[in-house]
């Protein structure tokens, strides 16, 4: 049976709590009723440069998984990204939960600059969309632990293609945020990583629609 790895962080940034692994953790509880035909794992990681890709690739090798969907907070967004990019690179504005601050260094020595996300981006987003929830194609998901993680994630499976992977931000939760920030509610969050594997699940290729941007 096709097996899923689904991964969330922890709580960082004096939050009590991280709105992608409440995401993740509330598609768990729903999975068994809504897709029969495909095991689903979580694993938590945490908000850590250097404990976040060794806990990703040690379930990998684990659990050897056919889908590997890496969820992230994003505060400042109001809607779900689709990440396509992940950059070699980290320069972080605040310290991980480890207290690290690196700037300017690679993810991974000598690796590649960049790698692609080999989930069928565009098809995922407009799943998104059409199970009622905001969503956009982001080409970027910055510099902190969660594009450390998508890199290190890309990396690992680079000679592994018939595994599809990529990484997804969420935006914080209205909790965690104040009045008229931007947020998503738990609900929305969760039928958004429904649809997201969905479309990893079912979509051969990728739709050939623009989700460009002049900027």
């Amino acid at each position: 049976m096709t097996r899923v790895l689904l991964t969330g962080f922890g709580p960082f940034d004096n939050q009590s709590v991280n709105a992608s692994w409440q995401a993740v953790r509330g598609v768990a509880q729903v999975w068994d009723a809504v897709a029969r035909d495909a095991d689903l794992v979580i694993r938590e990681l945490p908000v850590s440069f250097r404990r976040a890709p060794t806990v990703l690739e040690a379930a990998i090798v684990d659990l050897r998984p056919d889908v590997v969907v890496c969820v992230g907070e994003a505060g400042g967004r109001a809607s779900v990204g689709v990440e396509r990019l992940a950059v070699n690179l980290v320069d972080a504005r605040i310290a991980d939960v480890d207290d690290a601050s690196p700037v300017d260094v690679p993810v991974v020595a000598g690796a590649a600059v960049a790698h692609w996300s080999t989930l069928p981006v565009k098809a995922c987003v407009e799943a998104v969309r059409a199970a009622g929830v905001g969503a956009e194609v982001s080409m970027s998901a910055g510099t902190y632990v969660c594009n450390a993680t998508f890199f290190a994630l890309m990396h690992a499976l680079r000679t592994e293609p018939a595994v599809r992977a990529g990484f997804v931000h969420v935006p914080r939760l209205p909790e965690q945020v104040g009045a008229g920030a931007p947020s998503l509610g738990a609900d929305d969050a969760v039928a958004a990583l429904l649809a997201v594997l969905h479309a990893a699940l079912t979509v051969g290729e990728d739709l050939r629609v623009s989700a460009g941007s002049l900027s």
